[in-house]
């Protein structure tokens, strides 16, 4: 028994990062550094978690918003009855333009105010919830 439990302290060693002053630890220093290290670990989980739910809200965004490019752009372009292409123009279309995109250099605000806002506003989805 006391065996199994030196051969795991000593896998333990090799996983948890000693520092310089690692010439000789007790069990119970390199369990802290153990216990410490593994927090370290859950909070870099945590952080990459939040920066990867806020990307795929702002990839739902982006998609949203170029799917509504997409559909003015073929409401703009329309054929007349000879079969040429006719661009139309805004006014003729009763003035409806898509908000800039926001963050990038529209009066849209941030992207991070477009995720904040709530889906029927233009915005994208809270966290947490699933499309």
């Amino acid at each position: 028994r006391r065996a199994k439990l030196r051969l795991y302290l000593e896998q333990l060693k090799q996983l948890v990062p000693l520092g310089p002053d690692s010439t000789r630890h007790t069990t119970l220093s390199l369990l802290k550094r153990a216990k410490t290290h593994i927090k370290k670990l859950e909070e870099q989980d945590r952080r990459a978690l939040s920066i990867k739910e806020q990307l795929q809200r702002q990839h739902r965004f982006l998609k949203r918003r170029l799917e509504q490019l997409s559909v003015q752009s073929l409401e703009r372009v329309r054929t007349d009855s000879t079969g040429s292409a006719v661009s139309t123009d805004d006014s003729e279309q009763g003035g409806h333009r898509l908000p800039a995109a926001p963050g990038w250099g529209g009066a849209g605000g941030s992207w991070e105010e477009g995720l904040a806002r709530r889906p029927e506003e233009g915005g994208v989805m809270a966290v947490g919830s699933r499309c």
